[in-house]
C-alpha cells in the first residue's frame, strides 16, 4: 500500500524532533571554558581542555569576550569553567562565591608579581655575553636615584627614563605616584609606552642588545619567562600605602571557578579542577615557549604536560593520568 505525505508527516516530525533533541543534548553536554582575552588564561584553558577530552571523554569549547561578559556568562551557566579568575578585578566575585552564584574550586596560582624590573645583567653582569655589572648595588626602587645616568633617556639626556605602565589603568597611576614618592621624577622621565606590544618590544630590544633598561612589567608573561629580569625591591605591601605608590604591589589570587550547575553535574571533573595548581613561573615559561616557537595554545599544552609530567600525578588518578600520557606520546 502506497504511503501518502500525510501518513509520512508524523514520522518526519518525529525524526526532526529526535535530531533536534540529539543536537540539544550534544550542545548541553559540551563543557564551555571562558576566555577573557589574555594569553595565560588561553593557555590554562588549553591544558584543562586537553585533559577533559582525553581523560574524561568530554566535548569542550571556548567562549571569548571581555572579563565582564565572560564572568557574567559563568554565573548564568553559558560558560562552565573559568581557569584563571583575577579576583581583584571582578568586584562582585567574593560576594558571588559567598552566595553560591559561583563555585571557587581552588587557586591556580597566587605568586604573581608586578612592578619595576631591570635585566639581571645590569646588576650582576653576564660573562657569557661579555657584559660587566653596570649597577652592582642596585636592589630597590629607591636605589634608582643613583643610576639615572645609566638609564639615560635618549630623547632627553638630562634625565633617565623609566618605562611605565600602560596609561588608563589603576597600576599606571600607582606607578606614577611611586616615582614621585621616591623623588625619581626629579631625575627620570616616566614614559607611557602606549601599548603592551610597545612595552615588551622596548624590553626585548634592550635585552637582546645587552643595554640597561628599567621598566614596569608583570608576571606571568612571556617576557618574564623568556628573559632573566629582576623585580626591584620595595616596601612590603600595605593596603593603606599601595594606592599611594608607597609599597610593593600585592600578589593576586587567581582562582579556578565554575558554574554551580556544572559543579553538581560533573563532580569528578570538578575534583580534578580543584587540584589544578601551577605557578606564575610555570605559566611564564609556557608563554615564553609559545612566543619562541610560534606555537598554538594546544601545542603548548602538550609541551607543558610532557615537560612537567609530575603535575599529572598531582592532579589526576593513576588511571586518568595514564590516559593523558597515552595521547602525549
Amino acid at each position: 500500500m502506497k504511503k501518502t505525505i500525510k501518513n509520512l508527516l508524523p514520522i518526519f516530525l518525529a525524526a526532526v524532533m529526535l535530531i533536534a533533541g540529539m543536537t540539544s543534548a550534544q550542545a548541553k553536554s559540551t563543557t564551555v571554558f571562558g576566555d577573557a582575552g589574555w594569553d595565560s588564561m588561553k593557555f590554562h584553558n588549553a591544558v584543562a581542555m586537553l585533559i577533559a577530552e582525553n581523560a574524561y571523554d568530554m566535548d569542550v569549547s571556548e567562549i571569548s569576550g571581555s572579563t565582564a561578559i565572560t564572568y557574567n556568562a559563568l554565573k548564568k551557566g553559558d560558560i562552565d569553567v573559568y581557569m584563571e579568575t583575577w579576583t581583584d578585578s571582578i568586584a562582585p566575585y567574593v560576594e558571588d562565591v559567598k552566595n553560591g552564584d559561583v563555585i571557587e574550586l581552588g587557586v591556580n596560582y597566587d605568586d604573581n608579581i608586578q612592578g619595576l624590573y631591570v635585566p639581571r645583567y645590569v646588576i650582576e653582569g653576564d660573562a657569557q655575553r661579555g657584559i660587566e655589572p653596570m649597577a652592582p648595588d642596585l636592589k630597590s626602587v629607591e636605589d634608582l636615584k643613583n643610576y639615572s645616568e645609566l638609564f639615560r633617556d635618549p630623547e632627553d639626556p638630562r634625565k633617565g627614563r623609566i618605562y611605565g605602565a600602560i596609561s588608563g589603568g589603576e597600576v599606571d597611576e600607582i606607578m606614577r605616584k611611586k616615582v614621585e614618592f621616591y623623588g625619581l621624577d626629579e631625575m627620570y622621565n616616566y614614559m607611557d609606552p602606549g601599548s603592551d606590544p610597545a612595552l615588551s618590544a622596548a624590553i626585548s630590544s634592550a635585552y637582546e642588545k645587552g643595554e640597561p633598561i628599567v621598566a614596569y612589567y608583570w608576571e606571568p608573561a612571556w617576557i618574564t619567562g623568556k628573559y632573566d629580569l629582576v623585580l626591584l625591591e620595595d616596601a612590603p605591601y600595605d593596603p593603606e600605602l599601595y594606592l599611594k605608590g608607597e609599597c610593593a604591589c600585592p600578589a593576586i589570587r587567581l582562582t579556578v571557578a565554575v558554574n554551580p550547575t556544572f559543579y553538581e553535574e560533573n563532580p569528578e571533573f570538578s575534583e580534578f579542577l580543584s587540584k589544578y595548581k601551577t605557578s606564575s613561573q610555570l605559566t611564564s615559561d609556557a608563554l615564553a615557549y609559545i612566543d619562541q616557537n610560534d606555537a598554538e595554545y594546544d601545542e603548548a599544552a602538550v609541551w607543558f604536560l610532557k615537560e612537567h609530567d609530575e603535575l599529572l600525578d598531582e592532579w589526576l588518578s593513576p588511571e586518568k593520568a595514564a590516559m593523558v600520557r597515552e595521547v602525549l606520546k
